[in-house]
């Protein structure tokens, strides 16, 4: 029997592992924490996004210069295959009003763990606290609780994860034996810092909500958070890597109006009415969005609409990058072949978020992590049969 070494047991390297042991290969999974898939448990507190329920046209645009890459990968195995997926392991789905796939029972933990029983099932061994060290010639190298442990398997699967929560496993330390290979780590889908006077500090925790947050041209509404570093929040994330490089944030604050109708509300009658009252009756402006108002342009001029329309939010940089949802960089596509396989060690693949490509959040992180790692594995178990009968 021909055997397999799987990298890291989050998304990518459990899916490999499966595609592996369903070819009939003896599957090892080698990760570095003492269990299994922790980042995938955290990302699944506040609801597992699985995917989004789009065509695949519009999932594949979402990876943007990735995409040609990726292509064949999520062809393979897209949105309607991670649903299958999920309820072939007892867990059904359903999908919100903006098409994203959520298991109904929202968390992560009852599908990892019927994941890693059908694993279990198929024979595939998890060794915890095993950490990759490197090669020396053809053996893989492991720092384990026993001491240092070396494997010789007919082929590996890479799933090391990207350069973010690395608390969770996640450190890019993995880098370092591939190096040549690699472009530079950055966040991803991650907050901003902002300088935020005293005055703000009763208003962190807060959200934001109904606004449109634009960067450059590109637009999204969702809802940020105030926090004590700067802004958080998932409408600011979509926007991560064109403010990562260098876009400037407006906010909208009621994009659902158009500017004459927010000029002509604010033109209404105030009377004795203090000005935060004005704003909360005519515009239904709440205390953050006014003190938000307030710090950006200070003092406030007498025609408000513009800056109702286009608060320009001075952004100092992204959070660090151990703060990040994801990251982008990472192992080259230059650097595989269309197999995944790594150019210059035959037998050795790559899979998930280690690879040079950057999703938004929505789903498509965890989409194309199973992709590439059920493509991976494929491939790998491929590549065994070839070299047995060699």
């Amino acid at each position: 029997m021909t055997t397999a070494l799987v990298i890291g047991a989050g998304p990518a390297g459990l899916m490999a592992a499966e595609a592996l042991a369903a070819a009939g290969c003896a599957v090892t999974v080698a990760e570095a924490k003492p269990s299994p898939a922790r980042k995938f448990l955290m990302a699944g507190k506040s609801g597992l996004n699985l995917t989004k329920a789009e065509d695949p046209d519009t999932c594949l645009a979402a990876y943007a210069e990735a995409a040609p890459r990726l292509r064949p990968m999520l062809s393979a195995f897209g949105p309607d295959d991670v649903i299958r997926w999920a309820e072939g392991l007892g867990q059904p789905t359903f999908t919100g009003t903006t098409g994203r796939v959520f298991p109904a029972a929202m968390k992560a933990s009852p599908l990892l763990r019927a994941w890693l029983a059908r694993l279990d099932g198929l024979g595939v061994t998890l060794h915890r606290r095993w950490r990759w060290t490197g090669w020396e010639g053809d053996a893989v190298l492991f720092d384990t609780p026993q001491g240092p442990h070396r494997r010789t398997p007919t082929v590996t699967v890479l799933a090391c994860g990207g350069a973010s929560w690395a608390r969770l496993g996640s450190d890019g330390a993995w880098a370092a034996h591939l190096p040549g290979h690699t472009a530079p780590f950055q966040p991803a889908n991650m907050g901003f810092t902002v300088a935020w006077s005293d005055h703000m500090q009763r208003h962190f925790g807060q959200p934001l909500k109904n606004i449109a947050l634009h960067a450059g041209p590109q637009v999204s509404r969702g809802e940020i958070v105030l926090s004590a570093a700067g802004l958080e929040g998932g409408g600011l994330y979509a926007l991560s890597r064109p403010l990562r490089e260098g876009a400037p944030l407006t906010i909208d604050l009621r994009p659902d109006l158009s500017h004459d109708e927010v000029r002509a509300r604010l033109g209404r009658p105030r009377g004795k009415a203090s000005l935060s009252n004005h704003l909360r009756k005519t515009l239904r402006l709440g205390p953050a969005e006014q003190a938000l108002l307030h710090e950006v342009a200070r003092p406030l001029p007498a025609d408000l609409a513009p800056l109702v329309k286009a608060l320009p939010v001075p952004l100092q940089g992204p959070r660090p990058l151990d703060e990040a949802i994801s990251t982008a960089g990472g192992l080259r596509f230059d650097a595989l072949d269309p197999d995944l396989m790594l150019l210059s060690r035959p037998g050795t693949f790559a899979a998930g978020e280690m690879l040079d490509w950057e999703a938004p959040t929505g789903g498509y992180l965890l989409t194309a992590c199973l992709a590439t790692g059920l493509w991976a594995g494929q491939a790998a178990a491929r590549f065994a049969t070839r070299a047995s009968r060699s």
